[in-house]
């Protein structure tokens, strides 16, 4: 595949840009995370999701612990050329590594942000007994 695509991207300083995941037969936002050229590159070739882990330093397959891939349909390019969304169908329907759905799961209520959306499947379930995620 050409590579000519990696171009547009308006990469931060860094050499990242924030992508947004979002379910494709829902329109749910599940998550934000970062790219970089080679995990967007990837992403497109392997058709799933792949993102740089900025607290690893490393590429970060989405699922490689928790089976949760999210299998890559369509990406899409802001107007500014400095956002990336991600059309995936969410294998598992979990995206959060708390177990949700989707990470946005915490509503402002009364000046404060409160967890509304359930936990689908526990994360010591999900990645073992003690495991802090």
């Amino acid at each position: 595949m050409d590579s000519a695509f990696l171009d547009q991207v308006h990469w931060s300083a860094e050499g990242l840009v924030p992508a947004i995941a979002q379910d494709l037969h829902t329109g749910q936002v599940l998550m934000l995370a970062w790219m970089n050229r080679e995990s967007l590159a990837l992403s497109v070739e392997e058709g799933r999701a792949i993102y740089w882990s900025r607290s690893r330093q490393r590429l970060w397959r989405k699922g490689e612990e928790s089976g949760h891939v999210q299998r890559l349909h369509e990406v899409r390019l802001d107007c500014d050329g400095d956002a990336i969304l991600l059309k995936v169908e969410q294998v598992s329907g979990i995206a959060c590594h708390t177990g949700r759905a989707s990470c946005f799961f915490a509503r402002l209520q009364d000046g404060r942000f409160v967890p509304v959306d359930p936990v689908v499947k526990s994360p010591e379930t999900i990645y073992g007994p003690g495991t802090a995620k």
